[in-house]
């Protein structure tokens, strides 16, 4: 086009700041012909040929002289069926590339407006780039007048093999309207002349399924006429250091939008019939569009079928994704194996093995024992897995998998890993756990004797160290929602002697500090049957009285005895005293609880004279408080003060908080029994302090519950319900039984909520 080629000669003139007239000096023909040709007159070739020579212009003269008449691209395929959610990212691209609002961050003047959409595979990316550039409409179409080009990149497709980037260009220019035989055969040529094209357009330009940013680079406008929506499974992280770019990141959809995808497909009668199925079956499909769209098609084709049929066959992760395949649509596996196909060796081996660990998340160190690998190294691989979306980034420096991937990367290894690489990485990943737990468990309990004896670790293992008590909780929180899941996993590849010392090793966390009762009742259960599996007696007794006390806190009495009974029972049989002698106070604390404080007494002597033998002063003090409550029972008031005080000498010494906050809160209801509310107050504030310091929810729980009772006696009615309340709060926190009396007081249906909470020993 005649036009496109004065335009881009005048340029080229201004750049190098040469007249006309020089021009025909230079190219030796007269002034008066290029006038003709800047006014509209068709140039020769061979003056073509002079000026783009003398200009170097690289044969961008030459082709846009060859382009014939204007053309109007419109490339887009239909825009996506029943597209429904994704409201805040459709109206942030359509507002950025509508001109309404401007990019993120610093945008240099004359710069195209460029949308870079990113996410996992399934996600939805080319559906959502569609709906947008099909939706630019009103002002829009004035903004992007000269047409839209399209691209299928292929970045991630059946063949693994991505479009080059030259040949990309070559479609483009053949769509803009040059003659194939003066396209160039250089890239950098083929680039040139394609922003010399659009320099004078205003086009829309989608480059779907990118492989990454130099793939991308070369097919960008130089323009600020031009839009750009680059879609990609990657985080293109080049592309933001060369141009600017507004990044889109699409993940899982809502559970409202999941279910608006559903409701499409299978109408909206059935849909209220169902809905219950359709939210299982929503959840099931990981809210993955793609997932989603599969699941909703095969619903809807069979119309006289219950929707809980089809959530009965995805129910199986193993055949999950089986059941996310349609004879005519790209399956949700497939779109897994695309993305996997292009990691590196080290990268899918490092994929395939995280499909090992049925937690909710995974942080660095566990991640390099599990593959065997440094943590530099680790950190490396993890990063380029999150840049695929193939992992996602989670707080607190973590990562995890979306649940369809997981479901997929188990697929890996089991159908890619040996039974011995499978078997060495969960050693190595059970390992690391068991020594990093332990060493939690000695910075929050450095006085506790420990039943646990640690095998030396594999070399190039490295456990966490813990400075303190507080960082090893902070740690505990973060990973507590792995535990049951890691406990299990040894289990089910026979390491039981790592099953049942994690579940031992986390008792102090579980029991002292913390007391989330299903989560301890979890873990011990899994323990149990590890010392089942191996024949382990004495481990058996240990774990049987640690669940025996998970069941005492959750109120199951009965269970609570026949396993603190069967647990002493193996002690004695093989001689372990220590094993024996907290069976045995296990059985007083369980005894108090039931009101029998004789048999209480008893068994606590027992266990008193045992932890004398081996030295456990924690335990003794522990036993202490079964004989200060039985001494309490008989309402022997001054007996019971004078064993506290003792107790709380030895927690003192041994630097134990907890346990200096429990006793003083047995004497400040000891006092409050005797009369004397002010003491008692003042001993509780003092418990509340030690078991804040000792970082106790349980314990601060308790605590405030007893301060409301003595507020309550000191007729302090509002600051009794205040205590009451945070309490409450506390104990639903922790999963603990009590918050029900609390709860029931507090709405008017209990008329004391002491009697039920404040008689609870604890170890």
């Amino acid at each position: 086009m005649a036009s496109v080629f004065v335009e881009e000669l005048e340029r080229l003139l201004a750049k190098r700041r040469l007249s006309w007239r020089k021009l025909a000096e230079l190219t030796g023909y007269h002034p008066s012909w290029l006038s003709k040709v800047r006014h509209g007159a068709l140039p020769s070739a061979d003056l073509v040929r002079h000026c783009d020579e003398v200009l170097e212009a690289d044969g961008a003269l030459i082709a846009l002289a060859a382009v014939g008449k204007k053309r109007r691209p419109a490339q887009l395929p239909a825009p996506p069926a029943g597209f429904v959610g994704r409201k805040s990212q459709m109206r942030r691209m359509s507002d950025v590339l509508n001109g309404q609002v401007p990019m993120t961050g610093k945008v240099p003047p004359g710069a195209p407006t460029i949308v870079a959409i990113d996410g996992p595979p399934g996600v939805g990316k080319t559906a959502a780039a569609l709906r947008c550039a099909h939706g630019i409409g009103g002002s829009g179409e004035e903004i992007y007048a000269d047409g839209r080009l399209y691209v299928d990149l292929r970045g991630y497709s059946p063949d693994g093999r991505p479009m080059r980037p030259g040949d990309v260009l070559e479609e483009f220019l053949v769509a803009l309207g040059v003659q194939p035989s003066d396209i160039p055969e250089e890239l950098e040529q083929r680039a040139k002349l394609y922003r010399s094209l659009l320099a004078s357009q205003r086009l829309l330009i989608v480059l779907d399924n990118a492989a990454s940013s130099k793939q991308v680079e070369p097919l960008l406008p130089g323009s600020a006429a031009c839009g750009v929506i680059v879609t990609s499974r990657r985080r293109l992280i080049g592309l933001p250091m060369r141009v600017a770019v507004e990044r889109i990141l699409l993940g899982p959809m809502t559970e409202e939008e999941s279910m608006a995808v559903l409701h499409a497909a299978v109408g909206e009668a059935r849909a209220q019939a169902e809905t219950a199925s359709l939210t299982v079956l929503a959840r099931h499909c990981g809210h993955l569009p793609l997932a989603l769209r599969i699941a909703a098609e095969r619903v809807a084709a069979h119309p006289h079928h219950p929707v809980g049929e089809l959530v009965d066959e995805l129910a199986a992760e193993r055949h999950r994704l089986d059941a996310l395949e349609a004879d005519d649509s790209v399956a949700v596996r497939t779109v897994f194996e695309w993305s996997y196909r292009d990691l590196s060796d080290e990268e899918a081996r490092m994929f395939r093995l995280l499909g090992l660990h049925r937690g909710p998340h995974i942080s660095l160190e566990p991640a390099a024992a599990l593959a065997g690998a440094s943590v530099a190294r680790a950190r490396r691989l993890l990063q380029k897995l999150a840049l695929v979306h193939l992992l996602e980034g989670a707080p607190h420096s973590r990562y995890r998998f979306h649940d369809l991937l997981q479901v997929y990367a188990a697929e890996c290894v089991g159908a890619e890993s040996t039974a011995s690489e499978r078997n060495s990485a969960i050693r190595r990943f059970a390992d690391w756990y068991l020594h990093s737990i332990a060493a939690g468990s000695r910075a929050l309990a450095p006085f506790r004797l420990s039943p646990v004896e640690l095998r030396p670790l594999a070399p190039g293992i490295t456990p966490l160290t813990f400075s303190s008590d507080q960082h090893a909780l902070r740690w505990y929180d973060l990973e507590a929602p792995n535990f049951a899941s890691i406990i299990r996993l040894a289990v089910d590849h026979h390491l039981y002697e790592t099953a049942w010392k994690l579940a031992i090793a986390l008792f102090d966390y579980l029991r002292l500090l913390r007391k989330p009762g299903g989560l301890w009742l979890a873990t011990s259960t899994l323990a149990h049957k590890a010392t089942q599996a191996a024949g382990d007696r004495r481990a058996q007794g240990w774990v049987e009285t640690s669940l025996a006390e998970a069941y005492r806190w959750l109120r199951q009495y009965d269970r609570s005895q026949q396993l603190f009974e069967h647990s002493l029972s193996l002690q004695r049989d093989v001689g372990d005293h220590h094993g024996q002698a907290w069976a045995l106070a296990g059985l007083g604390f369980l005894n108090v609880d039931r009101g029998l404080m004789e048999i209480a007494y008893d068994r606590a002597s027992e266990a008193l004279s045992l932890f004398c033998e081996v030295g456990d002063r924690h335990g003794q003090a522990s036993a202490m408080f079964t004989l200060a409550d039985a001494h309490h029972g008989w309402e022997r008031h001054d007996e019971t003060l004078d064993v506290l005080r003792a107790a709380l000498r030895i927690f003192e010494e041994i630097e134990n908080h907890d346990g200096q906050g429990l006793t003083l809160a047995k004497m400040a209801e000891t006092y409050a029994a005797l009369g004397e509310q002010e003491q008692a107050l003042d001993h509780i504030d003092r418990s509340l302090r030690a078991r804040r310091l000792a970082g106790s929810r349980w314990g601060e729980a308790d605590g405030l519950a007893r301060r409301g009772r003595i507020l309550h006696a000191l007729g302090r009615s509002e600051h009794a319900r205040e205590s009451w309340a945070a309490a409450l709060a506390l104990y639903e926190e922790v999963d603990d039984p009590r918050a029900a009396d609390i709860r029931a007081y507090l709405q008017g249906h209990l008329a004391d909520p002491g009697a039920g909470i404040l008689a609870r020993p604890a170890w």
